[in-house]
């Protein structure tokens, strides 16, 4: 018997980490910033659960309660979701994944103006960062997702992103032994019951709903800690807030974004056609040209702006909205553009100190660990690029992180 021992012992140390085929165990604690519950829940806590108005003091108030949002997901829902995301076997050729426009390091961007998919298609628009999107009503800069189930279905099945279709993306999973266990984790049932895509959504709904920005340097300051905004920073912020620039009215605290459409007459780049936006989501004329109004958290982090791309700075991003009224609008081309948009003339300082602010909406600390290794043995972001095989008929064991 103990030779028997020694020798299974000998056999796994002259293995090389390739052949070791490690084991996946999905999370059963919840992401920073959320609490447990006794039914197996994970909860966001945070200071603007304490305030109770969702309008203020004023226009920007910094006592400003936070809308409804996602929660409520398990641990291991959450954690089979962070594997999901960066998992190119969600693609149609194993080439990239979720994260390949969504970067954690990127801001959850992609730092492009325009997104680049499968086969290096270009897509129409720039990758909007997840940051927060559990609190976000819609979806997309054109607003045509009602959830975040119904959005990451765009994404996964468009032949220029992630170029899948649902027949094989659930053969995908459903061929991969180490998936099916972690969706037996995640969500019960019989070991040898299948996987559904609306598990698959869950999963990814769980985790993006996980990514929670709250506590920058400006949160300390809303919550009474005044010495985290140093003088200019303070003089950005009253800036923003107020009515002769008027950037608090669409980009509301703490959200920095009141969720709204509005035609603000962005420019597309050079030689490409205008985007009509929400026009083609509502059927609206009125809403041409329109697009979601963005959060500004981690903005510092998300270049170059616009759903375009088109400015590669927040100072030229803040001055556009300085240079007058439809300023940037294609000759021949009407737009009703947003009351809000006018001509507030600021000086180039008050510019620079409108930079310095949103430089304090920066707070990355709950960013997620990206995994060193995923269940379709594929090699996630941030490494070499992995090439694409036959992923839909092999199973193998990645290894948790």
């Amino acid at each position: 018997m103990v030779h028997s021992v020694l020798l299974v012992l000998l056999t796994i140390a002259l293995l090389s980490p390739a052949q070791v085929q490690p084991v996946f165990e999905l999370s059963e604690l919840c992401p920073p910033g959320f609490e447990k519950t006794s039914g197996n829940a994970c909860e966001l806590r945070t200071m603007y659960q304490f305030y109770d108005s969702l309008q203020g003091r004023g226009v920007g108030g910094t006592r400003t309660a936070l809308p409804p949002h996602r929660d409520g997901f398990s641990p291991q829902q959450i954690d089979l979701g962070r594997y999901l995301f960066f998992d190119p076997a969600l693609s149609g050729d194993g080439s990239i994944s979720c994260a390949s426009c969504h970067h954690p390091d990127k801001g959850f961007s992609d730092a492009r103006a325009l997104g680049t998919g499968i086969n290096g298609h270009q897509v129409a628009r720039s990758a909007p960062t997840l940051w927060n999107v559990a609190f976000l009503k819609r979806l997309f800069w054109d607003a045509r997702a009602e959830s975040l189930e119904e959005q990451v279905q765009g994404p996964l099945f468009h032949p220029h992103e992630m170029g899948n279709s649902p027949r094989q993306l659930r053969q995908t999973l459903n061929d991969n032994a180490t998936y099916r266990d972690l969706f037996q984790q995640a969500f019960g049932g019989a070991e040898s019951a299948e996987i559904e895509l609306p598990q698959v959504y869950t999963a990814l709904t769980a985790f993006q709903a996980s990514l929670i920005s709250l506590n920058s340097r400006y949160d300390r300051y809303a919550h009474g800690h005044h010495a985290s905004l140093n003088e200019r920073e303070i003089e950005g912020m009253n800036v923003f807030r107020s009515f002769v620039a008027r950037c608090a009215e669409c980009h509301t605290p703490p959200l920095f974004t009141n969720q709204q459409i509005a035609v603000i007459g962005a420019p597309e780049p050079p030689g490409r056609a205008l985007d009509v936006g929400a026009e083609t989501t509502y059927n609206a004329p009125q809403l041409k040209g329109g697009f979601k109004v963005p959060s500004l958290r981690n903005i510092t982090q998300t270049a170059p702006y616009m759903h375009s791309g088109r400015f590669d700075s927040l100072r030229e991003t803040v001055e556009f909205y300085t240079k007058g009224r439809g300023h940037a609008v294609p000759e021949g081309v009407k737009l009703q553009l947003h009351w809000h948009i006018w001509e507030p003339n600021l000086t180039d300082y008050e510019l620079d100190r409108l930079v310095d602010f949103l430089a304090t909406l920066t707070d990355e600390a709950f960013k997620p660990q990206i995994p060193r290794r995923v269940p379709s043995g594929l090699t996630p972001i941030d490494h070499p690029p992995a090439t694409a095989v036959a992923h839909n008929k092999k199973t193998s064991k990645g290894e948790s992180s």
